[in-house]
């Protein structure tokens, strides 16, 4: 299996299939409109969405027009903002005040906020384009929803944030927003082939997101670039004494750090985690050739048996917030839960609180155990996948080699940097320390300008 840049999936190229970073640029030059960008956004959702299926609403009247206002202020000369005419796509679990959030819930149908959530006023201060509402997995846990993956409409584009991979996959949108507790950003990414973004639990505030867990629901972001990913990541940082796990700081500055250049030359730890017994035999393949190819740069590392316990104490601890969170659908209407989502709920109502409370106490000591090897290495190379996206709808894949990084709160990206045996993407997990999220990005973008991908 060759390690290679898997190609984003395209009708033909175009403004569609610039880089963020390049967009915004040509806007700031003068060269390129809100207006032109968002209507060639749009033409390639008219073209390739009822195949894909990654909205799950878009008004293409309400989109040109903050399009429109956005190119009217740009003439008056004013300073632009960080995200000037770029169309961004919300997961769906996102408050938007003029748009519905339904949570991919029939029990939420017709579903329309008040106010944008924190994250949504943020992204319309730095001058982004909501340009709609992808979809999402019912209330953002297992149920597979409708969305196809680009690549192959016969296999799974992963989940809970389905829609935010698939379109930025298919070059709808050149940036977009999931959530992740489990392995909700990284596993679509790495299914669709495009860069995924998880960073330090609490970067992002969650007000005006739908909470399933608080101590692991976390902010994310898609595009087609690492530069891409943190330009967005980097709008969003913040803090919001609404969500009490942000703490006031001074600003991250993570794009500035992730396109710098690393003092030193990075070494990573190549390390397997628990999950190794579910790889896919192209997969496996995939990471031998990634490792032989780092050389030196890399050394294999195994955690103690003892990371064992990470999935577990992540499942109870999921769960029984599940339980609570989502409490109120099980009892307005259960039988209109997909099945996934009710047994979710019904499992974690049937977790003792001492179970839970212990759930907790793995948490810190594992995450001193991933210091340890983080003080000697840059980053942990790790599949962000088992393999390639599963043929089917019966299910989004498996969050197995995502729950530990939730579970610690550590930042983690997924480059597609591998293609599996059936042509699909296979990503490349590569996580850090907390509050080092910059840092982990200027190790991916060192990770594959080495291997020329």
């Amino acid at each position: 299996m060759a390690v290679e840049q898997q190609k984003i999936v395209t009708n033909s190229p175009g403004l569609v299939d610039l880089s963020a970073l390049e967009a915004r640029r040509r806007i700031a030059d003068g060269a390129l409109s809100a207006v032109e960008l968002t209507a060639a956004c749009l033409r390639r959702i008219a073209t390739g969405e009822e195949a894909i299926q990654a909205w799950s609403s878009i008004d293409e009247g309400y989109a040109m027009g903050q399009a429109e206002r956005l190119d009217a202020y740009r003439r008056t000369g004013q300073p632009l903002g960080p995200l000037h005419g770029l169309p961004v796509g919300i997961k769906d679990i996102i408050d938007t005040r003029d748009l519905p959030t339904e949570n991919g819930c029939a029990l939420d149908a017709g579903r329309r906020p008040d106010e944008d959530a924190w994250l949504v006023a943020r992204l319309r201060a730095a001058g982004a384009v909501i340009l709609g509402k992808t979809v999402t997995t019912e209330c953002a846990y297992l149920a597979p929803a409708k969305t196809r993956n680009p690549h192959n409409l016969e296999h799974t584009p992963g989940g809970s944030s389905s829609g935010s991979a698939a379109a930025v996959a298919s070059g709808m949108v050149p940036l977009a927003v999931g959530t992740q507790t489990g392995g909700s950003v990284i596993r679509p990414a790495s299914y669709c082939g495009v860069v995924g973004f998880k960073p330090t639990f609490g970067l992002i505030p969650r007000s005006g997101v739908l909470r399933t867990s608080r101590r692991l629901d976390t902010v994310g972001t898609f595009g087609r670039t690492i530069a891409d990913v943190a330009l967005l990541a980097d709008v969003l940082a913040g803090y919001d004494a609404a969500d009490p796990d942000t703490t006031p700081a001074a600003a991250p500055r993570i794009l500035d750090t992730a396109l710098s250049e690393p003092p030193v030359t990075p070494r990573l730890a190549f390390v397997k985690t628990p999950a190794w017994t579910g790889i896919e035999a192209d997969c496996a393949e995939g990471f031998a050739e990634l490792v032989a190819a780092l050389g030196d740069h890399c050394d294999e590392v195994e955690l103690p048996r003892i990371f064992s316990e990470g999935a577990a104490a992540h499942r109870r601890i999921m769960l029984t917030e599940i339980a609570h969170n989502l409490r109120h659908y099980y009892d307005r209407g259960s039988e209109r839960l997909a099945e996934e989502t009710r047994s979710a709920i019904e499992e974690g109502r049937s977790i003792s609180a001492v179970d839970y409370l212990a759930a907790h106490d793995w948490r810190e000591p594992l995450y001193a155990g991933l210091e340890e090897v983080l003080e000697r290495y840059d980053a942990i190379v790790t599949p962000a996948v088992a393999g390639e996206a599963p043929a089917g709808f019966g299910s989004t894949g498996s969050a197995a080699f995502n729950v530990l990084w939730s579970f610690v709160g550590v930042p983690a990206v997924t480059l597609p940097l591998l293609t599996g045996a059936n042509g699909l993407p296979i990503g490349v997990q590569l996580v850090g320390r907390r509050h080092a999220d910059g840092r982990l990005l200027r190790t991916a973008r060192w990770l594959v300008n080495t291997l020329g991908a």
